[in-house]
Order: C-alpha cells, then structure tokens, then sequence
C-alpha cells in the first residue's frame, strides 16, 4: 500500500503563550517493510527547529516558539509505502534468548519500571504459559491473545500516564494499555519486548482515494532473531495497513508530541488524524 496520514494537534491558549519548548516524533521511519516517500512537519506559528535521531533511532523534531502566542498548530504530513512479508514464525531457542549475547545486547528491552510492571496474576499466567510453550515466539503469541482476550478496547478508561497494572485491573483500556501489558509480560519471563507507535488504517477493505478518521496506534515487536511485531489490540499480525512511526521501552519513549510551555494555561486541545490510501 502507499497512504498519506495528515496528523494534526492543536492548542489554543487562555490569553498567551509566551514561549513554548516541545519535541515531536510524528517522522514515520524508513525501515524493513515501509518507506517514507515524502514528510513534512509544519508548525504555526513559525519556529525555531532541529532535527535529530534519539537513542533508539527516531526521528526527533525539537522546536521552539519564543514569540507570544495564543494558539499552536502542528501538522505532520507523511506519504508512506509498505510492503510487510509475513513473519517467518518462532525462531530462537529458550536458551538462545537467555544466552548474555541477547540480553545484554537488548537490557533495556527487559526492564520493568512501572508503566509496564505486570501484576502478579499476569506474570503468573505468562510464566505457565512460557512452561507450556517449546519456544519464546510461540508464548508471545498466546500472551498476545490473552490480553486480547481479557481486557475489552473502551477509549476513555485510561490515559497515557495509567499503569498496566490499572488497566488490567479494570480489565478496559486501549492500544496503549494492551501494549503495555503485554510488554511487561514477555519481559517477565525474558523476552525483549518494545513499544511500537505509529498509524493503523481502520479499514481491510481500503479504497485507493478515500480519506478516513484515523488515530495513533501502539502494538508492539519482541526479539526472535530480528524484531517480530504483533498488535494485541486487534489480534493481529501488522501488516500493509500498518505505519510505524518510532519505537522505544513504552509509551515514554515515543510521545508524538511533548513539551513545556511558559504563560498563560491550555483551554482545549484537539487532535486529528487522517488516512489515505493512494496506491
């Protein structure tokens, strides 16, 4: 597929903003399975900028507005073509993915802080579930399906600060809270395990032309000899539809868009996305 996404966040201010500091990571990459054809990261009012890979090979947009304002747009325009094969299926050993050379390579891929620390049932039934399986691919399949399973996709009942452990407790969430989940059981019982951000188009059935409301996504990759990914929220592998804009430990990690402002205090917020398939 080729789509063209239009995210948009907008402020608007009571009275002015008299300086704002913010990163962006809304710059699809460039990676197996996707290209970025075209990107373009504009902001009003107009800003100082840099741009800039961060630790885990994002594409970064650091920007400054020094001049009072009383509203800021930032719209992030991107033309992507994806082409994901199908993944190869379980790979590494148990004992591979326990050898230094793994874990090592991929230790922050194994911590638990506590947006991703799993409760105890779930670092339970991850740990049976890992006895029961003949390889580390094969057990994060079935965790995947178990968060799946067991927490229901209600926007609203949580936000980008909730733990893990919160959401699963009231057994609702959305991407972000299914991604954390599952992060923090493949990590438990030692599979490197990362967050993955981007777009999803809403529709199998896609129409070359039509644009449709979209939203930011989160599934996640964990390690089996190259980065597997699965998205648990939708119980599916990712595949054309499928845009991924950075990766890191959790949500942290891969804000779209963060930053401080100094002046008067934020009265709304909005955010739009919009996905087209071209091709």
């Amino acid at each position: 597929m080729q789509l063209r996404i239009i995210h948009t966040t907008g402020f608007e201010y009571d009275g002015n903003a008299l300086a704002s500091y913010n990163q962006a990571r809304m710059t699809p990459l460039t990676a197996p399975g996707q290209i970025v054809v075209h990107n373009r990261l504009v902001v009003s009012p107009t800003p100082w900028t840099a741009t800039y890979r961060d630790y885990f090979g994002n594409e970064v947009t650091s920007f400054e507005v020094l001049d009072p304002h009383d509203s800021m747009t930032i719209t992030a325009t991107s033309t992507v073509h994806t082409e994901r094969a199908p993944s190869p299926g379980p790979v590494l050993s148990w004992a591979e993915i326990a050898d230094p050379e793994v874990t090592d390579r991929w230790t922050e891929y194994l911590e638990l802080p506590p947006l991703v620390a799993p409760p105890a049932d779930v670092a339970t039934t991850a740990r049976e579930i890992a006895d029961d399986s003949a390889t580390p691919g094969e057990a994060a399949r079935r965790i995947c399906d178990h968060v799946h399973q067991q927490v229901a996709y209600i926007p609203g009942t949580t936000d980008v600060a909730t733990p893990a452990a919160e959401a699963w407790a009231q057994r609702s969430g959305v991407c972000q809270d299914m991604a954390h989940l599952v992060i923090g059981a493949l990590r438990s019982i030692g599979i490197p395990t990362r967050y993955v951000s981007g777009y999803l188009h809403p529709r199998a059935d896609a129409e070359v032309g039509e644009t449709v409301a979209g939203e930011s996504h989160a599934w996640v990759e964990w390690w089996d000899d190259g980065w597997q990914g699965f998205d648990p929220t939708n119980d599916l592998e990712p595949g054309d539809r499928w845009v991924v804009v950075a990766t890191g430990r959790d949500y942290l990690d891969v804000r779209p868009l963060h930053g401080i402002f100094h002046g008067a205090g934020t009265s709304s917020v909005f955010v739009e996305v919009a996905v087209t398939r071209l091709a």
